[in-house]
């Protein structure tokens, strides 16, 4: 009988012949070598695209975590790649370092950050795969391989955004900062205000972001800062109980759209403001308890307030089931092949929808806007791109689809979504180049 796996909001399924949780690299080689294909790689099921869908087997890195070695005088560390990043805040932590950026969930395995391009915000902050100094991964024949900035840049960067295809990754080598402390501020403004002055208010702190909620009129905008003052008590949030009444709202005041706005709008403009200083790992994460799927695109910079204020009209006008808050970040520009960030500076959009409703309808109508102006997926979030597409928005892209043959010319690690992606034709007895 086969296995059966989800994502964690439970939209992509799978009932693989094998879940495979080997305890070591050696354990892996093996499975590379011998498993029933094609071969997916499982981090945290924090993606919402079928990146780990198989019905050959699923290998779950979940045992190949912790720290390896470290370096204190440059701040480096090595761990293994199925380490949460819950974990690795506070392994980083005990040896006083800490990742220099990070996103709102604390859950995914670093390999599968890595491999997805997942990114916290700042114009001059890096995604998780900028960090990268040498990486260990298994290709598709089962033969360990390590890349270095030092002697393999080329590689490091068509590897290190590799979407679990080019070689499931073992160990990472990461470039941090010295431990930290943070100031963080939450205050509300009115949407047009932040729209107009967005490049002045996103690069005037070393991390900032922007929540709007729909109907709300308003955005909740949080900065952060480095700090060296004393840490003080970081507020109680109270998201998950928001939700919850944004939900109720939307559902007994559906035919009262005045209403359901004029309630939001004076909740929201009067939420309170936040300010406290922390430790980095006390800072980036909050609680994600209710399950949601999520687009997200990653645009050129100066399209963002252009891209979301036609995604507010959108979602106001023909989606008002949707009560979720859209993300607004930023992310400094890069040199990795299939980066999402590759050579500009960007603004990231992030629209998401109750994992109770059907998702499809909302993110179908909204993509079409972000691909207008110039947007580039994120790979582990829902869209409807294949290799044309990505064609077109990665100039590395050739390059890279060489790199990966290279690592698997037998295409151990292709599904038949990941051949879509690709552009690989599957033949009738499997996936060819």
């Amino acid at each position: 009988m086969a296995a059966a796996w989800s994502n964690w909001s439970g939209f992509v399924t799978a009932s693989p012949q094998l879940i495979a949780t080997p305890a070591d690299a050696g354990e892996l080689v093996e499975l590379v070598r011998s498993a029933p294909g094609p071969l997916r790689v499982a981090g945290a099921g924090h993606s919402f695209t079928p990146l780990v869908q198989s019905d050959g087997t699923i290998v779950s890195l979940e045992k190949i975590e912790g720290l390896v070695s470290h370096e204190a005088a440059v701040n480096r560390a090595r761990v293994r790649a199925g380490t949460r990043l819950g974990a690795l805040m506070q392994i980083l932590q005990d040896i006083g370092q800490g990742l220099p950026n990070m996103g709102d969930i604390d859950r995914q395995a670093i390999g599968g950050a890595l491999g997805t391009a997942t990114h916290g915000s700042g114009s001059s902050l890096g995604a998780y795969h900028t960090q990268l100094e040498a990486l260990q991964l298994v290709d598709g024949q089962g033969k360990l391989r390590e890349y270095s900035r030092a002697d393999d840049l080329d590689m490091i960067h068509a590897t290190g955004v590799a979407l679990g295809s080019f070689g499931v990754l073992t160990e990472v080598t990461m470039n941090n900062i010295a431990t930290y402390r943070l100031r963080r501020r939450k205050w509300v403004l009115p949407v047009g205000d932040m729209l107009r002055d967005f490049e002045t208010m996103m690069a005037a702190h070393r991390s900032a972001e922007f929540y709007y909620i729909p109907f709300a009129d308003y955005v909740q905008f949080i900065a952060s800062d480095l700090s060296d003052a004393p840490p003080t008590p970081r507020p109680t949030e109270d998201d998950e109980e928001g939700l919850a009444t944004l939900r109720k709202l939307r559902t007994t005041l559906r035919w009262l759209p005045l209403l359901r706005r004029a309630l939001i709008r004076g909740a929201v403009k009067k939420m309170p403001s936040e300010d406290y200083v922390q430790d980095w790992l006390n800072v980036y994460a909050s609680d994600r308890r209710t399950k949601f799927n999520e687009m997200e695109y990653h645009l050129p910079y100066e399209e963002g307030p252009k891209a979301l204020a036609e995604i507010i009209a959108l979602t106001e006008k023909h989606f008002p089931e949707v009560y979720f808050p859209m993300e607004v970040r930023s992310v400094a520009p890069d040199e990795f092949w299939l980066s999402p960030f590759y050579k500009r500076l960007t603004c990231s959009i992030a629209i998401h929808h109750d994992a109770a409703n059907d998702p499809l309808p909302f993110m179908r109508a909204a993509e079409p806007i972000f691909r207008k102006y110039g947007g580039r997926p994120h790979w582990g979030k829902m869209h409807g791109l294949k290799a044309a597409d990505f064609r077109k928005l990665y100039p590395r892209w050739d390059d890279a689809m060489a790199v990966r043959r290279d690592i698997d010319p037998k295409n151990r690690f292709v599904s038949p979504y990941m051949a879509g992606l690709f552009g690989i034709e599957p033949s009738p007895f499997g996936i060819r180049r």
